[in-house]
């Protein structure tokens, strides 16, 4: 089952207090980014961020989960509500997570 729009409009204003948050549809869900900087899924209408040490220490529930099948386990957050908490979660996981690659140029 494929997210609804609406909610990941939701999540990406939830969050948009760490900075530019844009979401991008990849496979029939989405990712989330930061700055350019991928660190969260929504699949299936469910908020998925990836683990780092600093997003753990503000856990307010440590629930870990694959986002989809074969998927490595992240934080799976049910409190989306909290537009304060997720923004301050996804600015300390942001700054453990390494630069994206630039994107080679095609000749």
């Amino acid at each position: 089952m494929a997210s609804n729009p609406d909610f990941v409009q939701y999540i990406v204003e939830q969050c948009s207090g760490a900075g530019n948050i844009e979401a991008r549809k990849m496979f029939g869900d989405y990712c989330v980014y930061c700055g350019g900087k991928p660190f969260g899924l929504v699949c299936d209408n469910g908020f998925y961020v990836k683990p780092t040490e600093a997003g753990r220490k503000l856990l307010r529930i440590e629930d870990m989960r694959p986002p989809y099948d074969g998927a490595k386990p992240h934080f799976y957050i049910e409190d989306v509500d909290d537009r304060d908490y997720l923004s301050a979660l996804v600015k300390a996981t942001c700054t453990e997570l390494p630069e994206p690659k630039p994107k080679k140029t095609k000749h």
